[in-house]
């Protein structure tokens, strides 16, 4: 029978937990290139839509962190990349949608006044009878 030192065994362990913490370590998430793209185009249909000019803080911000996105995919952080993108995704999102609201109240807008001015010719044509 072979006794041996708990010592030994010591470095064995410490280099398997080593090993094992090295390869899961090196595993990394995919790069988000077509969470990035999306979103791209996201912010180019947002500011398509007017967004720059009814909601210019989030369209702002969705073009910073795009931008953001942008560099953490060159520097291979894939975790900061994807984030930034669905945050900047949800802010061009958020500006398309203040820009088309405020696009639709300005049509209702024009056409209440539409209405107020046909109105107005109305009880005049009927008072003039």
């Amino acid at each position: 029978m072979q006794i041996t030192s708990p010592r030994s065994t010591y470095p064995s362990i410490y280099l398997s937990v080593f090993l094992a913490f090295m390869l899961t370590g090196c595993k990394s998430a995919p790069p988000p290139t077509a969470e990035v793209a999306v979103t791209k185009a996201t912010v180019s249909d947002a500011a398509t839509a007017g967004a720059a000019e009814y909601a210019p803080e989030e369209m702002k911000s969705a073009r910073e962190k795009l931008d953001r996105a942008n560099q953490a995919m060159a520097a291979k952080d894939y975790k900061l990349a994807r984030q930034l993108s669905i945050e900047a995704q949800a802010d061009a999102e958020l500006a398309r949608s203040k820009a088309n609201s405020a696009k639709a109240q300005q049509a209702a807008d024009a056409l209440q006044d539409d209405i107020r001015v046909m109105r107005e010719e109305l009880d005049r044509k009927n008072r003039n009878e």
